[in-house]
């Protein structure tokens, strides 16, 4: 081949997928020189699926989540990005079984199956970017239009996962909230975060601090770092400073191997013998045993 001849039209394109999950828009097809029709006879040939109309899989159906995820997106035409939920398990921020993608494009795009497609006046192209080769809303924006759409407790775990992932700015969830005048997330996001949100590592640390509060009780430190003597540095679920009580919560799925089990003891022997009250709560006790049991160790 000559050192200034462009490559197979084919070649080009089978380059293309491998960058974009195995998957290409009909126009990204015809930039690389694959004319219409070669795409028709390679949809019949079997080189080409058809995941959405004019966004096909290059050589199997065999797609990645984040194949489906771009899809989804070259489906919605120019400018759409991955949003809401589906953006929310790109950044793994929250994870979703949903089986409908989130996409959200300028108006008057029609919608697609398989494609739970949202329109927004208040889109800033600001508020998007490119994450993992797929266009997708920041970080910042996801969170605001999680606000609207999960429960408390979820966009608080989200929150918290930002945080983890060292993603979480403050200033800019401010400035979202300040350019998007009219997003029905905007009071909720402001709310949520008026507070540090808490870090959990479950779905039964969550219920745990949502007993908490619900409550009334003192707010505890959630996962962060404590030295025990004869253990060194370990991170207990909840931790109370000025009551010196700590409490973990045991799931089957965290604690099944007896290795697991005889650290968990270990760390317990060693807070205990440092002077902490240690409580340990398994996922199916009931709501008014624990509040009992935290109400007579949090007390003045």
């Amino acid at each position: 081949m000559d050192a200034f001849e462009q490559p197979p039209p084919w070649l080009r394109a089978s380059r293309l997928a491998g960058r974009q999950f195995g998957v290409l828009s009909g126009a990204q097809l015809r930039e690389v020189g694959v004319e219409r029709g070669a795409v028709q006879n390679g949809v019949r040939a079997g080189r080409l699926h058809r995941v959405h109309h004019s966004v096909y899989a290059l050589g199997h159906t065999l797609l990645r989540p984040e194949g489906h995820r771009l899809a989804a997106v070259l489906a919605c035409g120019p400018g759409a990005v991955l949003s809401h939920r589906s953006a929310a398990a790109h950044w793994e921020l929250l994870a979703t079984d949903q089986v409908r993608i989130d996409v959200t494009a300028t108006r008057g795009r029609h919608s697609v199956p398989g494609i739970r497609l949202h329109t927004s006046r208040s889109l800033d192209a600001q508020d998007t970017t490119n994450h993992e080769n797929i266009p997708i809303t920041t970080v910042h924006r996801t969170l605001l239009d999680l606000a609207a759409t999960v429960r408390d407790d979820q966009l608080e775990r989200a929150l918290a996962q930002a945080m983890y992932l060292q993603l979480y700015d403050q200033r800019a969830i401010d400035d979202v909230i300040a350019r998007s005048n009219g997003h029905r997330g905007t009071s909720v996001l402001r709310d949520a975060t008026k507070q540090e949100p808490q870090i959990t590592k479950s779905m039964w640390e969550t219920r745990m601090l949502a007993l908490v509060r619900g409550a009334g009780l003192p707010e505890p430190r959630c996962n962060e770092a404590l030295h025990a003597p004869d253990h060194g540095e370990c991170y207990p679920d909840f931790h109370w400073p000025a009551y010196g009580l700590i409490v973990e919560t045991d799931g089957w799925e965290a604690h099944r191997t007896l290795a697991a089990f005889r650290s968990d003891r270990a760390k317990d022997a060693a807070l205990t013998a440092a002077g902490y009250k240690v409580l340990r709560f398994t996922w199916d006790v009931d709501d008014a045993t624990v509040l009992r049991r935290l109400r007579a160790l949090l007390q003045n």
